[in-house]
């Protein structure tokens, strides 16, 4: 088989199966030889910022010198994303090798009766495959959907949990209200391992402490009032943490979002805790030096000159994009590219937008899914909120191109409302024929 071939198996899979029960998944790890068993694993989950958090744990790891897994979700441009080795996709070789072993695996299992795993379940299968094989110092596990009933939750006891941001978002499963969906968030939290949370809901922050109390969990929850922001620009962010050790550093983001400062401040106490020892002078240092080297793709990233591309694709993503565009204290924005998908809470999303950073033009597309919102349902509805120009383009190419031209030349443009277009962007846009 070739790699383009198990990648077409795999984009076929929710066709033909579903999610199951973590019972399940942890019989498909047996089957695969509990390739999870004596990995150092962190566990990260959280409605917002859980991607940004892993990858400034990895960042931090590996300036201490370890060697790290990392197993995210979604991709935005190719499927190797998803499972990572040093900060790197895995290639199309190890993939495939990985691909394989799951494969034949499945297929025994299948022919005793086993119901074929769902598509996120066969890649975390191949994700721990592969660590097993690479033996890294840590793998990092970023939950995809919920915590508690997540795939990656089958882990048996993981050196550490972490829970980012917690907002309104997959209510359909997770629950209509910050307190469920925090109780779903909190299902990752086990017997006896330390936890980190990001304690910005004091709804959430609730549900997460009781959680980590009944399991015996040492807690540590990081709030607003846990750092200062020093500077924001554009390109950066800096920010001191307050009455800690390291409160005379200074810690600088390549990123110009304002929610970055508590992602990073997460990750640098979940760092602490791993070390289970004083963090000397030295090592903030290190850490301090690979925080700012870090690039998250999709995360108020610059693309192009004046062009920014940003993964917000709920209400509680929204709102942290408009904080930080008011932080900024920047002009209206030229033009807002937007796009959603069905299931999310796009209407709040929209009238936030145009109520906090209205732009002078408003371009809305349709992203290639079955879940996507019309061109025309979005235009729609930013007419409800707005006397701006709202300009619907169905096709990407034909809505960017039509974006750019109503960018002025000192304006800004963002592209934003999911993780498809962000996707979309990169790969038909920047990457044509990749």
């Amino acid at each position: 088989m070739t790699y383009q071939e198990a990648v077409d198996y795999i984009e076929e899979i929710p066709k033909f199966t579903k999610k199951h029960t973590l019972e399940h998944t942890r019989e498909f790890l047996r089957g695969l030889g509990n390739p999870e068993r004596d990995q150092k694993i962190i566990h990260v989950a959280g409605t917002n910022g859980k991607g940004s958090v892993c990858a400034y744990l990895r960042a931090m790891l590996e300036a201490d010198g370890k060697t790290t897994g990392f197993f995210t979700s979604p991709h935005l441009v190719k499927i190797n994303e998803r499972i990572c080795l040093n900060g790197q996709p895995v290639s199309d070789e190890e993939f495939l090798r990985a691909f394989e072993k799951v494969k034949t695996t499945v297929d025994e299992m299948s022919g005793a009766g086993f119901a074929h795993p769902s598509y996120f379940e066969f890649l975390f299968g191949m994700g721990m495959v592969v660590f097993a094989e690479k033996h890294p110092d840590y793998t990092i596990l970023e939950t995809g959907l919920g915590g508690r009933l997540d795939a990656t939750n089958a882990v048996g006891k993981p050196l550490m949990t972490v829970i980012t941001s917690i907002s309104l978002d997959h209510t359909k499963y997770l629950g209509s209200t910050i307190s469920e969906i925090a109780a779903e968030k909190a299902g990752i939290i086990k017997q006896n391992v330390p936890l980190v949370f990001d304690g910005s809901s004091p709804e959430a922050s609730e549900v997460i402490r009781r959680q980590a109390e009944t399991k015996g969990a040492e807690c540590r929850e990081i709030t607003k009032h846990a750092f200062k922001i020093q500077e924001i620009t554009d390109k950066r962010i800096a920010f001191s943490r307050v009455n800690a050790y390291d409160d005379n550093i200074v810690w600088r983001l390549s990123n110009s979002g304002i929610y970055q400062a508590m992602n990073a401040s997460v990750a640098i106490a979940a760092m602490e805790g791993i070390s289970r020892e004083p963090v000397t002078k030295e090592k903030y240092g290190r850490w301090q030096r690979a925080l700012a080297e870090v690039h998250w793709d999709g995360r108020m990233e610059e693309i192009c000159p004046g062009i920014y591309l940003d993964g917000a694709h709920n209400p509680g993503a929204i709102t942290a994009f408009c904080d930080s565009i008011q932080a900024l204290g920047e002009e209206t924005p030229s033009v807002i590219l937007f796009s959603a998908v069905e299931d999310k809470e796009y209407e709040s999303m929209i009238r936030e937008l145009c109520e906090r950073v209205p732009a002078e033009t408003y371009v809305v597309t349709e992203i290639e899914d079955g879940r996507r919102v019309p061109a025309e349902v979005l235009k729609h509805i930013f007419e409800k909120y707005t006397d701006r120009p709202v300009l619907a383009k169905q096709q990407i190419a034909d809505a960017w191109t039509r974006a750019v031209k109503s960018k002025t030349e000192q304006g800004k443009m963002y592209c934003l409302g999911s993780l498809y277009l962000a996707g979309m962007i990169k790969r038909e846009i920047l990457q044509p024929g990749s």
